[in-house]
């Protein structure tokens, strides 16, 4: 049995729009609740050499959300981003994998394809490991 995520639905809408406006590229932002439910995703920019293939928030952005979430009192509770539309699947790539270096996040894969079976996916990365998670949305 998976272990489950348990997200708010307008969350699922956030991540595919931000992943459907630019799906030639990664997309990426963190996600943040309460009491381990995803609330809301702050999007950030993707300052990564070779957006078409990787990811990466810029440290002074992390910081700046970071401070937001304290602000609204919610919780860091992962990061999500997005594989390229021609791409087959939403799993972690081994670059994806090893450099998960929150080990109690919740790593979100989202992909911008129109008729994905599951077009987001969740997984727990720990050393060096990914895990899929069950993903319950919620109203």
């Amino acid at each position: 049995m998976k272990r489950a995520v348990r997200s708010r639905r307008k969350v699922y809408g956030q991540l595919l729009g931000h992943a459907r406006r630019h799906p030639h590229r990664e997309c990426c932002g963190i996600l943040a609740g309460q009491d381990g439910l995803i609330t809301q995703a702050f999007p950030a920019k993707n300052v990564a050499a070779d957006p078409v293939r990787n990811y990466e928030i810029a440290p002074k952005e992390i910081v700046r959300l970071m401070g937001e979430l304290r602000k609204r009192r919610l919780e860091f509770l992962g990061i999500y981003h997005s594989h390229p539309h021609w791409l087959d699947t939403n799993e972690p790539s081994p670059k994806d994998v090893a450099l998960a270096y929150y080990s109690e996040a919740i790593y979100c894969i989202v992909t911008p394809r129109p008729y994905a079976t599951a077009p987001i996916r969740a997984f727990s990365i720990r050393n060096g490991r990914a895990m899929e998670l069950e993903i319950q949305f919620l109203p």
